[in-house]
């Protein structure tokens, strides 16, 4: 996997500010789902269900399409979303003492019963903070040590696994998929002096819940992949 250089890299400011009240470790929702399909181009099935959950904002996410090559030489920004003009993210990472912010960016990220949330993604020298952006809740925090291994398909998807074996995985989606697994891969080596491990398959599980797994499958169809997410 190639490695590119993150250009930009927020310093966050240890002024002493108000501490903001959240939820750790959240498990949103525990009930298992059926499968889950996509649609191609032309907005036709391709032989999953079509999930009710996906908005037409969130449609650019979910991997319809095949990616140009011409998005392999994309540059990486780093900061999307401006962290230093969110007060609440700013607030989180002055509490936890984080440096630096290597990422951040709206992704969304699948429940134990399958639907989609919209949530900010960030990935700091020391942490994975992910927050609810329409509540301004922190959901979870993951430290990069306790990160053992990300998934993710052979194909030209947006979907990721982290998995977390002291506590139960995370499962998004981002059009940015590539950024994420190159920052937490170079976060990782930094904060822990270990390469975190990257496994390409076109199937793979993941504990939706400490207790509950999933199994994600994925096709190449016909104008682009088709993805399944399956109870065990």
């Amino acid at each position: 996997m190639q490695r590119l250089k993150v250009l930009k890299r927020v310093q966050v400011d240890e002024s002493p500010t108000e501490i903001p009240k959240y939820d750790v470790a959240e498990d949103e929702e525990g009930n298992p789902s059926e499968a889950l399909g996509h649609q191609n181009d032309d907005g036709e099935d391709n032989g999953g269900m079509r999930n009710s959950n996906v908005t037409e904002d969130q449609e650019p996410f979910m991997g319809v399409k095949v990616r140009r090559k011409a998005s392999f030489r994309r540059e990486y920004k780093g900061d999307y979303i401006d962290v230093r003009s969110n007060p609440y993210l700013m607030k989180i990472l002055q509490k936890q003492g984080d440096k630096e912010v290597l990422f951040a960016d709206k992704v969304l990220k699948f429940t134990a019963s399958g639907k989609m949330k919209r949530r900010i993604l960030m990935i700091t020298d020391f942490a994975i903070y992910i927050v609810d952006p329409e509540a301004d809740a922190l959901k979870r925090r993951i430290a990069l040590a306790a990160v053992e291994r990300m998934c993710l398909s052979e194909l030209s998807d947006n979907f990721f696994a982290i998995i977390i074996p002291t506590e139960y995985d995370v499962f998004m989606a981002s059009t940015r998929k590539t950024e994420i697994v190159t920052v937490l891969v170079e976060a990782t080596k930094s904060a822990s002096n270990y390469e975190l491990e990257v496994c390409f398959s076109n199937s793979f599980e993941y504990n939706a819940t400490a207790e509950f797994v999933k199994e994600v499958q994925f096709e190449e169809v016909e104008g682009g992949v088709k993805t399944r997410i399956l109870k065990k």
